[in-house]
């Protein structure tokens, strides 16, 4: 049942590469989900038409506490033993089924919070359970400071290949798009920017956020894998390609038309598994992955398999980061307020 009493509520907010992560570990009475794993919990919200952990998703992530960008995590019991904690991450139109740099900023946040141990020089490893699966944030410290995370994924793969898209922009001919779709906790479909002809930069953020719009539309029920529809739309282009590493510059939307102001944690490790697929980076080849906001995450593929049958290869992409502590808040979440639970205007 939501609560029909004000309360008050504590999160602490964390940026990686740009990108916030609002994170609550101390949830209200009433906010509670059910099921046996992250990916129960997750269902049991989504299924439940204004279930008090969606309204509290709405009061932190929507205007007037947040905006239309925002992003968080509930932190709730993990599968097992075998993780640390669980998160239900969260957007503007709901619950996703992977984040990585929200993975990243809670690998900064339960060292910080004493939940794992950390060392002098080093790395230690937070273990967490994820609606998609089991992740590992691997902090890493020099003379005690942490210098970088790294997101270390579940196993990742291509799944469609060159699927023809028509996309019609205002006052533009017709364009003909191929995508790649691949699993990477969520499903991302890969666009060439250059195919699309608007450059990556922040002033053209609307405008991809409305092709991308197009792409969901026409990928359609194709963007279906295992459970879920297509959540990001990573448009790429191409910086250089050494045998060193392959330098690339991307926009990502997600949800129903947010920007990821970081390269995107699971989008980069998409990238990963989709340029294995395409023979490009094997070995200790890296990939440089700068933003919209010219941050980076570096990402490489740590192993790999093929499977019988299958037209792809599976890999576990790890992808490097790090995250900085911008806030703590106390909010005050009143039932009553005209604006309950929150609004957005784009």
């Amino acid at each position: 049942m939501a609560a029909k009493e004000a309360f008050w509520v504590q999160t602490e907010d964390w940026h990686t590469a740009g990108e916030p992560f609002r994170i609550i570990s101390d949830l209200p009475p009433h906010c509670t989900t059910t099921g046996n794993t992250v990916w129960e919990r997750r269902l049991n919200i989504i299924n439940q038409p204004d279930h008090p952990l969606d309204l509290l998703r709405q009061s932190l992530c929507h205007e007037p506490r947040g905006h239309a960008d925002m992003y968080g995590g509930f932190i709730v019991p993990p599968n097992d033993s075998g993780a640390h904690f669980g998160v239900l991450f969260w957007h503007r139109d709901g619950f996703s089924t992977a984040c990585g740099h929200g993975t990243i900023a809670l690998g900064r946040w339960a060292i910080a919070k004493g939940l794992v141990e950390s060392v002098k020089d080093g790395s230690v490893k937070v273990v967490i359970d994820v609606p998609s699966g089991r992740v590992t944030a691997e902090v890493n410290f020099e003379n005690g400071k942490v210098v970088h995370v790294n997101f270390i994924n579940v196993p990742s793969y291509q799944f469609a290949k060159d699927l023809p898209l028509n996309i019609s922009l205002p006052g533009s001919k017709p364009l003909q798009l191929k995508v790649d779709l691949t699993w990477g906790g969520a499903t991302c479909a890969s666009v060439d920017a250059r195919a699309v002809g608007i450059e990556i930069k922040p002033s053209n953020a609307q405008r991809f956020i409305e092709v991308a719009r197009q792409v969901k539309a026409e990928v359609g029920t194709r963007g279906e894998h295992k459970d879920t529809s297509l959540y990001t739309i990573v448009f790429f282009e191409i910086l250089s390609d050494t045998d060193e590493a392959i330098e690339q510059r991307n926009v990502t939307v997600y949800a129903e038309g947010a920007i990821d102001r970081s390269p995107c944690g699971s989008g980069t490790g998409a990238r990963v598994a989709t340029l294995l697929a395409q023979g490009k980076l094997n070995g200790d080849k890296k990939l440089i992955h700068h933003s919209i906001i010219n941050t980076t995450f570096e990402a490489r593929v740590v192993s790999q398999e093929q499977d019988e049958g299958s037209e792809f290869p599976t890999c576990i992409p790890e992808v490097r980061g790090n995250a900085y502590l911008t806030g703590r808040h106390n909010f005050f979440i009143d039932p009553s307020d005209p604006t309950f639970p929150g609004f957005f205007l784009k």
